[in-house]
């Protein structure tokens, strides 16, 4: 095993280089050297690929981690992906080559539930359109519907759902959800929500907002055929994945009047194209796929991830809950 001080972690994350923070206090503290490449947000996979043969674990965020990009990580003991969702990893690719994957748990629910609930208002209360068109000169007063003693369904009831179940109550709304999990029985029960079918609670709620993860049964998940069972006066919120909705589908809902609006911070095409329809539409809230990054939330989900890097590359148990592919863990290249 290489000594600490020839050690390398790659920051892949553009909001992390040059950040301050206790997952660089972490990572120095053991002597490692921390690269952090130049370039924008996300690495798109030519700058990104250059920096994975030099570097002994990676801290990643949104960049794409197929198997040809982790081919070239052959020196790596680890990929730390700050977030839950991994969707942009192959993890089977990953374990094939011995490579373990984490995840942040428990970092970021708190934020995507504000952020799910920033979209919900600004939707409802037309913020956003209001907005606009104050700024064209058009002083116009618009008459909303409240959201007090609507009926607001939650598809999934993990971390984040929980989290929203609360701060919707405190805006007097009634709580349904839907979730195929039987691990969120109890919690339902604690939280006193409803469980109903997906069918009823597209057909019962005034605003849905997605929580699910994006899985080969999940792609689409909110179809054609789902979204004709929703009022016309209700919204659709999604801070999960953007495949969760069937976009074109979507797009033809919110035209034709099936539906009343929708607030995204995730797109199937990320960053959308410069004609996306959805930007000519009034009923459509947008954001970058920001919902779970905060100023606290992103400091935590760094912290951990650099936790798991130092207990990898330290031999020591990688903390609970954060191994996606315990397989990867036997391997020969330590």
């Amino acid at each position: 095993m290489s000594r600490s001080t020839d050690l390398r972690v790659l920051i892949a994350p553009g909001v992390l280089r040059g950040r301050p923070g206790a997952f660089r206090e972490l990572l120095t503290a053991q002597g490692y050297t921390l690269v952090e490449p130049p370039g924008g947000d996300v690495l798109p996979e030519a700058e990104l690929i250059p920096w994975l043969g030099a570097v002994d674990a990676i801290l990643a965020g949104a960049e794409a981690y197929p198997d040809h990009v982790l081919a070239h990580a052959g020196r790596a003991r680890i990929l730390a992906r700050v977030g839950v969702g991994y969707d942009n990893v192959d993890v089977a690719a990953a374990t094939a080559r011995s490579l373990p994957v984490t995840i942040t748990p428990g970092t970021n629910h708190e934020a995507v539930a504000e952020h799910a609930l920033a979209l919900l208002l600004a939707l409802t209360r037309l913020v956003v359109r209001d907005d606009r068109r104050i700024r064209q000169g058009q002083w116009v007063r618009s008459i909303v519907t409240p959201v007090r003693e609507t009926t607001l369904g939650l598809v999934g009831l993990g971390r984040i759902g929980q989290a929203l179940v609360p701060r919707a109550r405190g805006l007097a709304m009634r709580v349904i959800a839907h979730d195929p999990m039987p691990e969120v029985v109890e919690a339902a029960r604690r939280l006193d929500v409803p469980l109903v079918s997906l069918d009823e609670l597209l057909a019962t709620a005034d605003i849905v907002s997605l929580h699910a993860p994006i899985t080969p049964e999940t792609v689409h998940l909110i179809n054609r055929e789902r979204l004709a069972l929703m009022k016309p006066t209700s919204y659709l919120i999604n801070t999960s994945r953007g495949r969760l909705v069937d976009e074109a589908a979507l797009l033809d809902a919110l035209t034709s009047g099936r539906l009343a609006g929708a607030g995204l911070d995730v797109l199937e095409e990320e960053p959308p194209p410069a004609d996306h329809p959805f930007f000519a539409l009034d009923n459509v809230v947008l954001t970058p796929h920001t919902a779970g990054v905060d100023c606290r939330s992103l400091d935590d989900m760094a912290e951990l991830a650099a936790r798991c890097i130092v207990a990898r590359l330290t031999g020591q148990p990688i903390p609970p809950g954060c191994l996606l592919n315990p397989a990867a863990l036997r391997d020969h290249r330590d």
